[in-house]
């Protein structure tokens, strides 16, 4: 038997508010609301799902799990996503790659490779 990844859980203040960010960010939809659980999901149908989890409590220290994503222009979607209402926190470089962490709107942090 093989695990396969099917969600990413973010736990958030405000499930609706992030999900505006997200569905723009990923080109994702809303698919099914649960109380505080809001359910997103690709709008083209493939790849993680992510759900969105009202918690009481903020969010202290980084996160112990991000998502990265790629992109093949990494500067233009860092640009884009700022539009939306991220914030770039670092740069990375290593040799054959280079990444941005950034944080949505509620400062859950992940990053943009390419």
């Amino acid at each position: 038997m093989v695990l396969k990844p099917g969600m990413v859980t973010i736990d958030c203040a405000d499930p609706r508010a992030l999900a505006a960010f997200w569905t723009e960010a990923a080109g994702y939809r809303l698919a099914t609301e649960f109380g505080d659980f809001l359910l997103l999901q690709p709008a083209d149908g493939d790849g993680l799902a992510i759900g969105l989890q009202k918690v009481p409590e903020p969010r202290v220290g980084k996160n112990r799990v991000h998502v990265d994503f790629r992109a093949d222009d990494r500067q233009a979607e860092v640009r884009r996503l700022e539009g939306l209402g991220a914030t770039v926190l670092d740069e990375h470089e290593v040799p054959g790659l280079r990444w941005t962490v950034l944080a949505d709107p509620e400062g859950n942090e992940f990053c943009v490779a390419g």
